[in-house]
C-alpha cells in the first residue's frame, strides 16, 4: 500500500510534540511492508525555528532516523496531482492549510481511489472551534482524533461510525532504558514553556517542589519567556533549551523522575489525553508523577505512575520516590510493560491498517447495496 503524508512538520519537532509520534507510525508502516512519504513545507514554522536555534546542520540527523520514508519538501503548495499518483491511503494533519485540506478532500469526492483521513492532535476543536470550522471535510472518508473525548465531538458534528479514536504511543524503536548512562540528576522535564496554558501549574507542580527540595534538577524545552528562565534558574534548575526528540532518551536515563504537567485545556475539557511524555517517559523506565490529570479511558493501570492534587504532594511523591527504590522500581515495571503491551508505534499502526481495512469494507458494502437497490 502507498500512504501519502501530509504534516506540518515532519523532520522538525521544535515545538512539535506531533513529531515524536508521526516518525514513529510511519517508520513502522513501512516496516510492515508499506511505502511511505511524507510531505512537509520548506518554510514551516517549526522547521524554521530548529534551524534558526540549532544551526544550519540541526535536522541533518533526522533523515538517518527514518531509513525507507520519502520525505519531500514543497515551496508555496505542492503538485497534489503528482503527490497523490498511485496512493492508497492519504493522511492529512489539522495543522495543514485549510486550501490543502479542502483540494485532498474534493479529490477524494471526485473519485479519487485513495482512503482519506483527517488527524487532530490538538485542543482546539473545543479551544478554537471557528478555527476547525475552516475546514472542509465533506470529502474526508474518516477522522483519526488523538482522545476519545476528541472523538465523541467529531461525533456530535455529525461523523457517525467515520471518527476513530487513535492515540498517540511510544516510538520503542528509539525510547527505551538506557541502564548504561549514569544518573546524574534527581528529576527532569521535557517540555514547552508556551502560551501561559499551564505557567501557574509548572510552578506549582515543578519549579517549588525542586526548589523545597533541594533536588538536582534540569529543563529541556522552548518557548521559555525571559521572567520563566528567570524563575527557573532562581529555583536552581538548569535550563538545556531545545532538546531534540531522539535525544530525548539519554537525557530521561541521566535523571531518576520526571514529572507529567499536562496543559490547562487538556484536564478542564479533553480528560484522557496524555502528553507524549507520558508514553515516552514509561518506555524509557523512568518514574513519573503526575500533576491533576484525569486518565479516563484508563490507558495506564494502577502503578504505573503517581497521581498528585496539588504542590505539596507533588514534594511528598518526589521525595518518596528519590527515597525508596523498592516502589520507583515496581513503578518503572508497570509503566514499561503497559507500553510494551499495548501503546508503541507498532501498535498504532496495526489499528491504523484495521481501519482503513474497516473503512473500505463498509464503503464496498454500501456500493453494493446502491447496485442492488437499483437492479
Amino acid at each position: 500500500m502507498k500512504c501519502v503524508l501530509f504534516y506540518h512538520a515532519f523532520t522538525s519537532c521544535w515545538n512539535n510534540g506531533n513529531a515524536h509520534f508521526l516518525r514513529g507510525y510511519a517508520r513502522e508502516l513501512h516496516a510492515l511492508g508499506h511505502e511511505v512519504v511524507v510531505f512537509e513545507p520548506i518554510d514551516g514554522w517549526s522547521r524554521l525555528n530548529a534551524i534558526r536555534e540549532g544551526g544550519p546542520h540541526a535536522l541533518d540527523d533526522i533523515p538517518a532516523l527514518l531509513p525507507g520514508i520519502d520525505i519531500r519538501r514543497y515551496d508555496a503548495f505542492p503538485d497534489l496531482d503528482r503527490a497523490i499518483d498511485g496512493a492508497n491511503l492519504v493522511i492529512v494533519h489539522e495543522w495543514n492549510s485549510p486550501g490543502l485540506i479542502a483540494q485532498l478532500g474534493r479529490r477524494r469526492a471526485q473519485g479519487a481511489p485513495y482512503t482519506l483521513l483527517f488527524h487532530d492532535t490538538h485542543h482546539r476543536a473545543v479551544s478554537a472551534p471557528d478555527e476547525l470550522a475552516q475546514f472542509d471535510l465533506d470529502g474526508f472518508d474518516g477522522v483519526l482524533a488523538f482522545g476519545e473525548v476528541l472523538r465523541q465531538i467529531y461525533l456530535k458534528l455529525g461523523w457517525a461510525d467515520r471518527v476513530f479514536t487513535w492515540h498517540e504511543a511510544a516510538d520503542t524503536a528509539l525510547y527505551h532504558p538506557l541502564p548504561d548512562i549514569a544518573r546524574t540528576d534527581d528529576l527532569i522535564w521535557i517540555g514547552n514553556w508556551g502560551d501561559g496554558e499551564r505557567g501557574a501549574e509548572l510552578n506549582e507542580f515543578l519549579v517549588e517542589p525542586v526548589a523545597d527540595l533541594k533536588l538536582r534538577a534540569s529543563i529541556y524545552g522552548v518557548r521559555y519567556s525571559d521572567a520563566a528562565l528567570e524563575t527557573i534558574r532562581a529555583a536552581g534548575i538548569r535550563y538545556g533549551g531545545w532538546l531534540p526528540a531522539h535525544w530525548a532518551p539519554a537525557a530521561f536515563a541521566s535523571a531518576r523522575a520526571t514529572v507529567h504537567v499536562p496543559r490547562a485545556p487538556y484536564v478542564r475539557s479533553l480528560p484522557g489525553i496524555p502528553t507524549i511524555r507520558v508514553f515516552e517517559a514509561m518506555a524509557c523506565g523512568i518514574p513519573l508523577v503526575s500533576a491533576p490529570w484525569s486518565d479516563a479511558e484508563g490507558l495506564f493501570p494502577e502503578g504505573a505512575y503517581l497521581g498528585v492534587a496539588d504542590g505539596a504532594q507533588m514534594k511528598q511523591a518526589l521525595r518518596a520516590l528519590l527515597d525508596d527504590h523498592e516502589m520507583s522500581s515496581a513503578m518503572v515495571q508497570t509503566g514499561f510493560r503497559v507500553i510494551r503491551e499495548k501503546h508503541t508505534c507498532r501498535h498504532r499502526a496495526h489499528q491504523l491498517l484495521e481501519i482503513v481495512e474497516g473503512i473500505r469494507a463498509t464503503g464496498q458494502s454500501q456500493r453494493k447495496s446502491t447496485i442492488g437497490a437499483v437492479a
